[in-house]
C-alpha cells in the first residue's frame, strides 16, 4: 500500500527575475512501512522534495497525495491539521524549543492534539526510554548532546505515532558513532513499528542503512534501487 505518491511533480521557485526550477517531474511511489533515503549532493532538489511530501511547501505542477490525501484538495489549516497527526519531522538543526526540557518538548505535540496531561507524560516518558533518555527528562536541549537533542527530536517526531517519519540529513552535525546508533534506533522503530521513515541525505552511512535508495540529482529521479532487508 502507498503511503506517498507523487505525479509529475515540478517546482519552480523565483529568485529576483530568474527562474529556478528544483524538481523537474518527478514520479515516486513510497509504500507503508518503507525505510528510504533520498540522496544527492547540495542543490540536487532532495530537500525541496521532502519539504512537498511533508505539505511545508506546494509545488508548481504535479499531484501529491500522502496517506490517501490529496494535497491538492487541502487548505493551508487542512495540510497543518495533516502534519501535526499524521507527519513526523525530524530536523538537520533539532528545532528544540530551547526554554522547555527534553520531557516538555516530546510533549509539546500532542498538547497541540490537545491529549491530556497525564496521557501526555506518559507516553513522552515511555517514547524517551524507547530511545535512550529515561534519565535526561528534565534536561534542557543545551544540557544535551548533539545526539541526545537528535534523538529528543526523534521522539517528538513518532511520539503520537504518525503515519510517516521525515527527517531531513538527519545524521548532519554528528559523528559517525552517534549517527549510526540513532540509525540503528529508527531502524528498530521501523521495524517493530512499521513507522514509515524517509531521509534527505547526502551520507554514505544513511543511505547503507536504507532499504531503498533514491538518487535525486538535477530535480529528477536518476536512479531507484531496493535493496535487500
Amino acid at each position: 500500500m502507498a503511503i506517498v505518491e507523487l505525479t509529475g511533480v515540478t517546482k519552480t521557485y523565483q529568485q529576483g527575475k530568474v527562474s529556478v526550477q528544483a524538481l523537474r517531474g518527478v514520479d515516486l511511489r513510497v509504500e507503508k512501512g518503507s525505510f528510504l533515503a533520498l540522496a544527492g549532493p547540495s542543490g540536487s532538489g532532495k530537500t525541496t522534495l521532502l519539504n512537498l511530501i511533508g505539505g511545508l511547501d506546494r509545488p508548481s505542477q504535479g499531484d501529491i497525495r500522502v496517506d490517501e490525501h490529496d494535497f491538492a484538495r487541502m487548505n493551508q489549516s487542512e495540510l497543518a491539521e495533516l502534519r501535526l497527526f499524521k507527519i513526523g519531522f525530524v530536523f538537520q538543526s533539532y528545532n528544540l524549543i530551547p526554554v522547555l526540557s527534553a520531557l516538555e518538548n516530546v510533549e509539546f505535540v500532542m498538547l497541540l492534539q490537545r491529549i491530556g496531561a497525564a496521557e501526555r507524560r506518559q507516553r513522552a516518558e515511555a517514547v524517551l526510554a524507547e530511545v535512550g533518555l529515561s534519565g535526561l527528562l528534565e534536561r534542557r536541549p543545551l544540557e544535551l548532546s548533539g545526539g541526545q537533542q537528535q534523538r529528543v527530536a526523534v521522539a517528538r517526531a513518532i511520539v503520537s505515532g504518525p503515519a510517516i517519519v521525515l527527517a531531513d540529513e538527519p545524521t548532519a552535525n554528528l559523528d559517525s558513532k552517534t549517527g549510526q546508533g540513532l540509525l540503528e534506533m529508527m531502524k528498530t522503530l521501523n521495524a517493530q513499528k512499521g513507522v514509515t521513515f524517509i531521509f534527505s541525505t547526502h551520507d554514505n552511512m544513511v543511505m547503507d542503512y536504507a532499504r531503498r535508495l533514491v538518487l535525486i540529482r538535477d530535480g529528477r529521479v536518476a536512479e531507484d534501487q531496493v535493496k535487500g532487508s
